[in-house]
């Protein structure tokens, strides 16, 4: 299996929004000085007036994304996930979950997709913080075809979601009639290892697959695009049927999908053995998304090398 490289999320995204907007005059966009960076040029050039910049000013632009979802207008509040997450955390909270107003709030390129700009522009906390929130869903597609449907389902999703998305060309990765909030995507089928994986990372657990392959080994790959809700009943039943398990994400080691998965199966009773990549508690190196990928073993190699110990051990 070769995964095709389509577009990037963040373009899909735009598409699907201009697509959306066309048939319902209830759709609008918000910006942080991000309607470039956000691929959003082509949604203002079609519908000036339903685009709003607020400048970088990502307190004010949950606010006021907050106040036009309590009028009914399907909002979509853009920013880069570094700070839309950090500097307007309180209005998430107070203005967007606790208030419960159907906001769409777009963190674009997160993770370390702004590489070498450094830690300051590393999104590696969002899942921690956004996770404690009451009220507030976080969507995390790895593909062109998750983002599209993911986008899709957030115009109408009746409560708040904190959508994701990163920089890179996105790989198709198959399955194109199974999207669902809230349940995962079993991409690979495997009788030995399961990698569950999230966003641009699940690609790099397919690629570790075949690696696999070579020590005669068949490993699965689940894409938990939905954080949260998580797709426990799923996550079980995988588990049970795993002689190891690997998660990966592009995210701190502390309060993102692993310790979620952690704290779930080892609630259940799930004892298979069980290992977190992901980026460690420390100061982050400073490179491209693909040289921090390297260094901390979220690359095909390095994630074929875990699950190998895991197995063996």
């Amino acid at each position: 299996m070769s995964e095709k490289i389509g577009k990037s999320n963040l373009d899909v995204f735009s598409e699907t929004v201009i697509e959306m907007a066309g048939k319902d005059s209830d759709i609008l966009v918000i910006t942080s000085d991000s309607r470039g960076s956000g691929k959003l040029w082509p949604f203002a050039h079609r519908f000036p007036d339903r685009i709003i910049e607020v400048g970088i000013a990502e307190q004010n632009l949950v606010g006021i994304a907050a106040g036009l979802a309590s009028t009914g207008k399907k909002v979509f509040a853009v920013s880069p996930a570094s700070f839309l997450t950090a500097r307007a955390l309180e209005q998430i909270k107070n203005d967007v979950a606790y208030s419960d107003h159907p906001v769409t709030l777009v963190g674009i390129s997160a993770g370390v997709s702004y590489g070498p700009l450094g830690s300051t522009h590393h999104s590696l906390h969002d899942f921690a913080a956004l996770r404690a929130i009451n009220n507030l869903d976080i969507v995390v597609p790895g593909d062109n075809y998750e983002t599209r449907e993911a986008v899709r389902a957030a115009a109408d999703w009746d409560t708040p979601l904190y959508l994701r998305f990163g920089k890179r060309p996105a790989p198709h990765l198959g399955g194109d009639d199974d999207f669902q909030i809230g349940k995962a995507r079993i991409l690979k089928p495997g009788e030995d290892g399961k990698f569950i994986a999230i966003g641009e990372t699940v690609v790099r657990a397919l690629e570790a697959t075949r690696i696999l392959e070579e020590s005669n080994l068949d490993c699965g790959v689940i894409s938990v695009h939905s954080l949260k809700p998580l797709d426990i009943e799923t996550l079980e039943k995988e588990a049970r049927n795993s002689r190891a398990l690997v998660t990966v994400e592009e995210h701190s080691v502390c309060g993102g999908l692993g310790e979620a998965c952690a704290a779930f199966l080892s609630q259940a009773g799930v004892a298979t053995p069980f290992k977190i990549v992901a980026i460690p508690d420390e100061y982050t190196v400073t490179g491209s998304q693909q040289e921090i990928f390297d260094h901390y073993g979220i690359s095909a190699q390095g994630l074929a090398g875990t699950m190998l110990d895991l197995l063996e051990h």
